[in-house]
């Protein structure tokens, strides 16, 4: 596997399932995709829906190639979980940011920018613009 530091991606959601999924959804619509680091942190440590700051800490370390960790959120108490994690400082790689984003969309967007080895700026700007992508 490749030395190179790509940006690492980490979706929370509420659900454990949702999580996983959409991270699948969005290596396979990048191609595979294999080398960006995604992963998800979905619902409980006891398996039920909501969000875990352990979860989302540990995914968040296991994510880090050093360039940087673009984390995205589904809604509610996902991002004030984020947010809360930022806050403390020291319970997140550095370079770790909370993206503004659509979840599936923004995933998906955030995934191909790190697969072309973009930098933690690139792989926002991109997801944040899947805020315009139009449907009608």
């Amino acid at each position: 596997m490749s030395e190179e530091k790509l940006v690492g991606i980490v979706l929370v959601s509420h659900s454990a399932e949702v999580a996983a999924s959409v991270g699948e959804l969005a290596k396979g619509l990048a191609g595979g995709a294999t080398a960006v680091p995604v992963a998800a942190a979905g619902g409980t440590e006891g398996g039920g829906l909501g969000t875990s700051a352990e979860l989302i800490s540990a995914a968040a370390a296991s994510v880090d190639r050093g360039a940087g960790v673009a984390v995205l959120t589904d809604l509610g108490s996902a991002v004030l979980t984020v947010k809360a994690l930022l806050a403390e400082g020291d319970e997140l790689p550095d370079g770790t940011r909370l993206v503004d984003a659509p979840f599936v969309e923004g995933a998906v967007a955030a995934v191909v920018t790190a697969a072309a080895g973009a930098d933690l700026d690139a792989v926002q700007a991109a997801a944040m613009e899947a805020y315009s992508y139009r449907k009608v």
